[in-house]
This record gives structure tokens, sequence and C-alpha cells, in this order.
């Protein structure tokens, strides 16, 4: 009699263990959890983007008169290296979007600022600007080099949209 009860205390506990991993199954079907994306927070740039026009040795660009779903999620300026400016957006559609702008050498800094993106022969003129097209695995970029500085417009967005990016930058 000992023998069967201790059979049927281990067969109680295996019906329990699959009971308990259903009932586990079932709320994990029907809680929604949504860990795909976590929400980038918005930036606020304007003391940067003063410390950078302050200190840079080119008129440095930042976006005017974008509307608001275009959002700001990084800004960084060392005047250290190159006085190097980024400024990192989303536009509406989840795209980013950079403004990099530099005084080091103008080659490198655009294989850096467009991760190797490659130069073509397209050109566009925006906000008075001629505007160079880089084409790339992982960002395309808008590249204008004057006043001392390489300015590049670049990331996972379309031409469209580093195309408004670019028409909006504006130096103090």
């Amino acid at each position: 009699m000992a023998g069967r009860q201790g059979n049927q205390t281990v067969k109680n506990m295996l019906w329990s263990l699959v009971v308990i991993a259903l009932v586990a199954g079932v709320i994990y079907i029907f809680v929604p959890h949504d860990e795909s994306k976590t929400p980038v927070k918005r930036v606020d740039y304007r003391v940067e983007l003063l410390t950078a026009r302050r200190a840079a040795a080119y008129p440095v660009a930042a976006p005017e008169g974008l509307p608001k779903e275009w959002k700001p999620t990084s800004v960084r300026f060392n005047g250290a290296e190159h006085d190097d400016w980024h400024l990192g957006f989303l536009d509406p559609g989840g795209e980013y979007v950079a403004v990099k702008q530099s005084t080091a050498k103008p080659a490198r800094f655009i294989e850096k600022a467009t991760q190797e993106a490659t130069r073509t022969d397209a050109t566009e003129k925006i906000g008075g600007r001629t505007w160079q097209r880089y084409k790339g695995s992982t960002y395309d970029a808008l590249v204008s080099t004057e006043k001392g500085a390489t300015t590049v417009v670049t990331g996972t967005a379309s031409f469209g949209q580093l195309a408004k990016m670019a028409e909006s930058l504006r130096t103090a």
C-alpha cells in the first residue's frame, strides 16, 4: 500500500505541474505585451546648441520650423574633436535622421558620418546650398561642404525626408 501511495503522490504532482503550465500559457497568450519597441524619449537640445554655436569655428546648423512629429532624440558637441556636432531625430515615420557637422577632413568625416555610404553623381539644390547625395547599405546622406565645415544629413529615412531636414537647417 505504501508503494501505491508514493506512485499516487508523484502522479498528482505531475498533474499539478501540467495544470500550472497550462494556466501560465493561457495567461501569457491573453495578457497583452509588446516588447518590440521601447519608446524613445524626446530631448531638449537648446542648451547644447547655444554652447556649440558659441564654441565652434563654423556656423552650427540646427532645424527650425519642423513639425512637432519630428522627435529630437540625441545631441552632442565635442569641441576637442574637430568641433563635432551631432543632432539626431526620428522623423514622423519613425526613421532616423541626423545632422552632423565637423571641421575634420571631409573624406574621413563623411565616411564615418554616413557609415561608409558611397558618393553618387546626383546633387540637389536645397536651401541655397548644393548637397551631394550618398547612398549606403545602412544610411543614405546629403552632404555639403562650405564655410570651413562639412555638414552631413544622414539616416535611414528617405532622401525626401533627408531633404526636408536639410531645408529646415539654419545657423544663428
